[in-house]
């Protein structure tokens, strides 16, 4: 395995660990889906799973996690766009 395919692998798992890990804290009442936390760890680990998948030719994959990321920036976005 080369260290490129060590590295995307590698990206891969941390994304899992980034929205799964973020998903199960939030049902478990730990963090709100508004929070910066679960917003951010959502677009990071919806990056590095685009990556992911697009290396690995998934694509329907990788145009999910396009959206996903998003969505999430949406939301962080969101303040910026209310009206006074």
């Amino acid at each position: 395995m080369s260290s490129l395919e060590i590295l995307i692998e590698t990206i891969g798992w941390i994304a899992s660990v980034l929205i799964v890990g973020s998903y199960a804290l939030n049902l478990w009442g730990k963090i709100e889906a508004n929070s910066k936390l679960y917003v951010w760890a959502n677009i990071v680990g919806g990056l590095f799973f685009v990556i992911n998948t697009y290396y690995h030719h998934a694509y329907p994959s990788t145009v999910v996690n396009i959206i996903w990321v998003i969505i999430a920036i949406g939301l962080l976005l969101k303040p910026f766009f209310k009206k006074k």
